[in-house]
């Protein structure tokens, strides 16, 4: 593995970041990324989209939000989303990532970053438990909010 790096969403990267692959049924958890880069489009003074790259090869991309005044407490510091490419999970990719989130968020002056994911088999639950989430709670649609202490 060559060195991690993040590097902003831009024209360069987009195609590439569009092209990353799921493993066999990671896909009914992961909205496409053009959902994430839409969003971005909408709101960029709180959305902080970060492709990953190993070299120059993209191998993931990272969606945090940062909104102090949200409604809800869960979505002023929060991890949108997260994509490896199928080949590259398992490498620490996902934990560097996260990392430089939840630098970000500390940064901002947040004290945890939050989650919220779908249970289920091949989804995201024992990664984001794996990088120190806890669960803490349960939105009305059976989505775990879990949070990450800064």
């Amino acid at each position: 593995m060559a060195e991690l790096r993040l590097e902003e969403l831009s024209a360069s990267t987009i195609v590439a970041v569009n092209t990353l692959t799921l493993k066999p049924g990671q896909e009914q958890f992961v909205a496409p990324v053009s959902y994430a880069v839409a969003a971005a489009v909408v709101d960029p003074t709180t959305s902080w989209q970060r492709v990953i790259l190993d070299g120059d090869e993209v191998v993931g991309f990272i969606q945090g939000n940062f909104d102090p005044n949200a409604e809800q407490e869960e979505f002023r510091s929060i991890l949108w989303r997260i994509n490896v490419d199928a080949d590259d999970q398992g490498r620490g990719i996902g934990t560097f990532a996260v990392e430089a989130l939840r630098s970000e968020a500390r940064d901002r002056g947040f004290n945890h970053l939050d989650v919220i994911y779908e249970p289920g088999e091949s989804g995201p639950e024992a990664f984001f438990l794996r990088v120190g989430f806890v669960p803490v709670g349960e939105t009305s649609y059976g989505e775990t909010v879990a949070e990450l202490a800064l």
